[in-house]
């Protein structure tokens, strides 16, 4: 589209579209909001935390910028960087609304992997590029935002007690954000509207692919945490991201030994800080 902010406001503003279609024929997301709404009356949650979804648009507005600079497996392995050491903080905070956890040894050294593999992964585009850099750690940033999101929406998804419910007010708030941001850059003549549809059909589906996403995450970093959660989900990103990038590879980039070695170090953080230590999980009805 040519047009970051643009393009982040057309993904949540599918999602928005779909989940707010299939919340006028399932009481039961009705019913989440309204218990959010209960649950905020009895200041049983913080008002600000149901502004969560706005730390996604942040986290779209971003990831649109950077992944033509670096591509998309370099950005995630960055963002997953982030993710991490945002992770372990809101793990102790204890955000979730699913408790506490310690950081203990363990859990440091899965996120230091983490951080490691992503050095290692940007080597040879630090040296290629003067800009990598500061891509990267802008990827960085982005990823420490999702760990944040990721937290608060465990807490909401306590409230609401309907994923989907989560799903449809994060989506709320990132597409009035990404709005009104949108709507400042073209008041101040920093950017101009792109007319739709612009670009193949399926890039409409990512607004989709968001609501699921984000409805599943709210459930399960209640039990698992948000470090357990982002390092066990990394292998799949990774994966993803390593496809997209050999099928639809952004200009100058290239698949090189030293991402490859990042990519196997962040495995070996899944297996350090995740997988020997993962609590037995109750199949809950939704």
């Amino acid at each position: 589209m040519g047009n970051p902010i643009e393009a982040a406001l057309v993904s949540f503003g599918s999602g928005l579209l779909i989940i707010s279609l299939i919340s006028i024929f399932t009481p039961a997301i009705r019913n989440g909001m309204k218990n959010l709404k209960g649950a905020v009356s009895r200041k049983e949650i913080p008002v600000w935390t149901l502004f969560a979804g706005m730390l996604g648009g942040s986290f779209v507005a971003v990831q649109t910028q950077i992944v033509p600079i670096i591509g998309v497996a370099i950005y995630s392995v960055a963002s997953i960087a982030g993710q991490a050491a945002a992770s372990l903080i809101v793990d102790r905070i204890g955000l979730t609304g699913g408790g506490k956890k310690q950081i203990t040894g363990r859990r440091v050294a899965a996120a230091g992997v983490t951080v490691l593999a992503v050095l290692i992964s940007v080597l040879d585009r630090i040296e290629a590029q003067n800009l990598s850099l500061f891509a990267v750690i802008f990827g960085c940033f982005a990823g420490a935002i999702v760990g944040v999101q990721r937290a608060l929406n465990g807490q909401i998804n306590e409230n609401s007690r309907q994923s989907f419910a989560t799903s449809w007010l994060n989506f709320i708030m990132g597409t009035t954000f990404l709005f009104l941001f949108l709507a400042i850059g073209v008041l101040i003549n920093r950017t101009e509207i792109v007319a739709l549809p612009s670009g193949p059909w399926w890039m409409y589906m990512g607004g989709l692919i968001g609501v699921i996403y984000i409805a599943f995450t709210s459930t399960i970093v209640q039990h698992l945490g948000v470090l357990t959660f982002t390092l066990i989900s990394v292998g799949g990103q990774l994966v993803g991201s390593l496809l997209i990038d050999f099928y639809s590879p952004t200009q100058g980039v290239q698949i090189s030994v030293y991402l490859l070695t990042g990519i196997v170090m962040t495995y070996l953080g899944v297996v350090v800080g995740g997988v020997g230590n993962l609590p037995k999980l109750k199949l809950m009805k939704r």
